[in-house]
């Protein structure tokens, strides 16, 4: 339980919208930090104590600085649907490419570092940095600019690879005990859980700054 002397953990969450930004609410809130949804829209997460949301872009850096602003830490799921961005040019609802998550960690970096701002889980299609011959051109140089680029600022950074997520999971999922979710759903949301579990726990311990994770054994 909480007492005045527990300093507050407040996380920012990009991608609160997919089933494992769902996750990362509820393993957040469980353990009483504040979690504060960048969304677009502010009506699309129902109140709940702890959870905020606010409005942003993760594609300008002064607008992350808003954002981010007297927080922890910050996570970004890279890979989700429906990240904040203004742009009358791209659906809201697309997963970014490669190229858009370049310039969404760049966003993110220069964002962080002007707010002050050091502790960043950043969670994407990393798992191209293991074994690189098996993926797309592409996505491997992204990932790996991605991961100069964090190297070269100054915060401390964790990438951590995504887990296979199962569209239509909200947080109301992750909320109800096991013996009431249908049977398919189990290992999906038991696979989302522990990542989500292992972000908090490393966000609690301080761990793997600068390293590259994985909390979910490849699928097979």
């Amino acid at each position: 339980m909480k007492n005045a002397e527990t300093p507050v953990v407040k996380v920012v969450l990009y991608g609160a919208m997919s089933s494992l930004g769902s996750a990362l609410m509820v393993e957040m809130l469980r353990r009483q930090h504040e979690v504060i949804a960048i969304l677009d829209d502010l009506t699309a997460l129902a109140a709940r104590p702890g959870l905020r949301t606010k409005t942003g872009d993760l594609f300008e850096a002064e607008r992350v600085k808003q954002s981010v602003a007297g927080s922890s830490a910050v996570i970004c799921l890279l890979d989700a649907p429906g990240l904040p961005y203004n742009s009358e040019h791209v659906e809201k609802n697309i997963v970014p490419g490669p190229v858009e998550q370049v310039l969404a960690a760049d966003a993110l970096i220069d964002g962080m570092q002007a707010a002050g701002i050091a502790r960043l889980f950043l969670v994407g299609d990393f798992d191209v940095l293991d074994d690189p011959d098996t993926f797309d051109p592409l996505q491997r140089h992204a990932a790996e600019e991605i991961r100069e680029a964090l190297q070269s600022s100054a915060l401390k950074w964790t990438l951590v690879n995504a887990p296979r997520g199962v569209p239509g999971l909200t947080i109301e999922h992750f909320s109800q005990v096991g013996s009431t979710l249908e049977p398919s759903l189990t290992e999906p949301l038991e696979r989302l859980r522990r990542t989500a579990t292992g972000i908090a726990d490393e966000l609690h311990l301080n761990l793997h700054i600068g390293e590259h994770v994985s909390f979910v054994a490849t699928d097979g």
